[in-house]
């Protein structure tokens, strides 16, 4: 899943209560535009008008609504705000009215926040259905032209931190392709203009410092090996390895040896102890 950000959009509470002013527990309901369309954003991605048309139709027919989160964090119950009464597709962008739940731990914090204008940026989760490049005021972006909305989400002013890792599988998707793209053009002899390869080595750049980053992150999350977990893998590498297995004590008898007949009661059986005696004293 990714995510997109809306900032700074325009955000409606709706004011059914009328005493107790901006802190007042209120109705718990909000209007916002949570995406603009034809906005060019910072990674070069356009939403374009109908990107939303399909999953909407689905969310309704599906008799679900779309849940609201703070800052898109799915892993908290708590964190599960409201829900999206109604979303739209206006002319401007994506236009929802959510309601929150009050009785839940966070909600009725976000809708003070909200209500006092100390919150106003939105997010929404989504994964791209149809996608591809297009140019606008001449230069070429990236259009989200079908796509699949799993969440919205109240956002606190600037970067989100659980949505880091996120944004950075999809600045590596786009890097890619445009990558691909600008070396078939070279290849056709086309020119990489000076702007397009600043861009390129720029992002290059950025990219090698993220895998630095996760790299140091992993390596932080793999623990020395304890001392039993060294004997487990010893005693597993000697359960593997045929020439490591324990060799048979002397008063072992090998695999497959036969231990001798004992020697029948003469008290009980005088006769079958004499034929014993006398097929030892035999094979002697």
């Amino acid at each position: 899943m990714q995510v997109k950000d809306a900032p700074a959009l325009r955000v409606k509470v709706t004011e059914v209560d009328t005493e107790g002013g901006p802190e007042a527990p209120g109705t718990g309901e909000f209007t916002a535009l949570v995406s603009v369309f034809g906005n060019v954003d910072s990674y070069g991605d356009v939403v374009m008008p109908g990107a939303f048309d399909r999953s909407l139709k689905e969310w309704s027919a599906s008799g679900y609504p779309i849940p609201v989160y703070w800052g898109h964090n799915l892993s908290d119950p708590d964190y599960n705000i409201g829900h999206v009464v109604d979303a739209v597709e206006t002319e401007r962008g994506l236009q929802i009215r959510a309601r929150l739940d009050m009785d839940s731990p966070k909600a009725p914090q976000v809708y003070r926040l909200l209500k006092g204008g100390r919150v106003k940026e939105f997010s929404f989760g989504y994964s791209v259905r149809d996608a591809g490049w297009g140019t606008k005021d001449g230069a070429e972006v990236f259009e989200l032209r079908d796509i699949d909305l799993y969440e919205v989400s109240v956002v606190p002013v600037g970067a989100n931190p659980a949505t880091e890792l996120q944004t950075v599988k999809s600045l590596g998707e786009r890097t890619e392709r445009a990558a691909a793209r600008a070396l078939e053009g070279v290849k056709a002899g086309r020119a990489l203009s000076g702007k397009n390869e600043s861009a390129l080595r720029e992002v290059r750049d950025q990219l090698a410092v993220a895998i630095e980053g996760i790299d140091d992150v992993l390596s932080a999350l793999d623990p020395p090996e304890s001392p039993a977990e060294d004997e487990d893998d010893e005693k597993k590498s000697q359960e593997e390895d045929p020439a490591t297995e324990r060799e048979p004590a002397d008063d072992e008898e090998p695999d497959g040896a036969k231990s001798p007949k004992p020697m029948p009661d003469f008290a009980a059986d005088p006769l079958a102890a004499i034929i014993e005696i006398e097929t030892r004293s035999a094979q002697a």
